[in-house]
């Protein structure tokens, strides 16, 4: 390995390190808040430390959210209303932009002490938009900043099912990721709406890293497994990622890149290792996205009642991969629209090996067979999940290729 190679991991844990040592100021539009004094733990007591962070977002400069309180409840069933809450309150409530928490960015939301044991509900609580300036808005790229509706849902909070445990007289760390790009509903009508996509990661210095070919504008990487987007960002102007925290108990990943009129590139096999980054490029020899040409295929999220909350996602083939997502787009929520834009050009695959870091260009494999050939997968609230056939791109566009979906039972 190279002393560059070793120098780039090392940077990597650091920037790590310090993104989870941020505080307040680490990028919310009111750096200054303060949350609530932290309950001293007491016998049988542990504390709970709790941190954002966000995947990108497609075409905007901005989204903003204003966090209020995040809360605690041992049982996946407990309403609102019901005891038993533990409430870490922002105070004031934080403006944050969800968009400067990426790239392994942390955002300190705080901590609390709570009794020992399991907990299994968390909610993000966001204060409602009323007048002045939006509490939660968003920044389409070129535009200026309009306010974006949030669920009737948020008086009570953006609810994450998810099992955690509190060993008394320790601290557990949690991470809410939230998919801002996945997040935002655009309208027919200009306006935007909330459709929150969260989940809830364990904290650790497990990363994937590398570089990307620089100057390429949109360039998503993620680390995927099965298909799912379990973690996501955008380079840096030089064309750095860190792909941050990852679950080391989820590994391997297959790391995927895309952009818009770019090729598809995919390396599969990924391992991750607690508290460690795995380098999948160097500087030196950054993953590169050439230029393709694309086709079009459009079509409706049927029925009418799947559309508030429906989105659609284009997957691939990609050798050793069997499935990749290449894009996700939420379908315009009063006609159920949806059209993708994506790549002819045979993706590539690379398997995950440390030897491959010194070859340069990387020995990417072109896959044919799976040139212009994607599957469409329609899903919303309420309703079964459905992968369709695959489809053939072409020059000309793909029309009328509805999703229809069932209740689920």
């Amino acid at each position: 390995m190279t002393k560059a190679m070793m120098a780039g991991i090392k940077g990597a844990l650091l920037a790590l390190a310090a993104s989870a040592a941020l505080v307040a100021c680490g990028g919310g539009g009111d750096g200054g808040a303060a949350t609530a004094p932290t309950p001293a733990p007491g016998p049988g007591t542990g504390t709970l430390r709790v941190a954002l962070t966000d995947a990108p977002a497609c075409g905007f400069d901005q989204v903003n959210v204003t966090v209020e309180r995040v809360r605690v409840h041992a049982s996946m069933t407990a309403n609102d209303n019901d005891g038993g809450w533990t409430d870490l309150v922002m105070n004031p409530a934080r403006k944050i932009d969800l968009l400067t928490l990426q790239n392994g960015v942390l955002m300190e939301l705080g901590q609390t002490a709570l009794p020992a044991g399991t907990y299994t509900q968390i909610r993000l609580v966001l204060s409602p938009n009323g007048s002045g300036s939006p509490a939660n808005s968003v920044k389409p790229t070129g535009g200026s900043e309009t306010p974006m509706d949030t669920p009737s849902a948020m008086q009570s909070g953006l609810k994450l099912i998810n099992g955690f445990t509190v060993q008394a007289g320790q601290l557990t760390d949690v991470v809410i990721d939230f998919d801002a790009c996945k997040s935002i509903v655009t309208r027919g009508n200009g306006t935007y709406g909330l459709k929150p996509v969260m989940q809830m990661i364990p904290r650790s210095l497990t990363a994937i890293t590398g570089y990307v070919e620089a100057g390429v504008a949109g360039v998503t990487v993620s680390a995927q497994k099965n298909g799912l987007v379990l973690r996501s960002t955008q380079p840096n102007a030089n064309g750095q990622f860190v792909l941050a925290p990852v679950d080391p108990a989820k590994g391997p990943y297959d790391v995927v890149f895309t952009a818009a009129g770019r090729t598809t590139s995919v390396i599969t096999a990924v391992p991750v290792a607690l508290d460690q980054a795995t380098t999948v490029s160097a500087a030196g020899n950054a993953v590169t996205m050439p230029i393709s040409t694309t086709g079009v295929v459009s079509g409706k999220l049927l029925p009418a009642g799947a559309q508030s909350t429906g989105s659609v996602r284009a997957m691939q083939s990609v050798g050793a991969a069997p499935l990749v997502e290449v894009a996700h787009m939420n379908v315009n929520p009063s006609t159920g629209d949806y059209s993708f834009t994506l790549p002819l050009a045979p993706p590539r695959l690379l398997t995950h090996a440390s030897g491959n870091l010194v070859i340069n260009p990387l020995p990417f494999v072109a896959q044919a067979a799976s040139a212009g050939k994607y599957k469409l997968e329609g899903l919303a609230t309420g309703y079964q999940t459905k992968l369709g056939g695959e489809l053939t791109l072409g020059a000309a566009a793909l029309t009328g290729q509805d999703i229809s979906l069932i209740p689920a039972p």
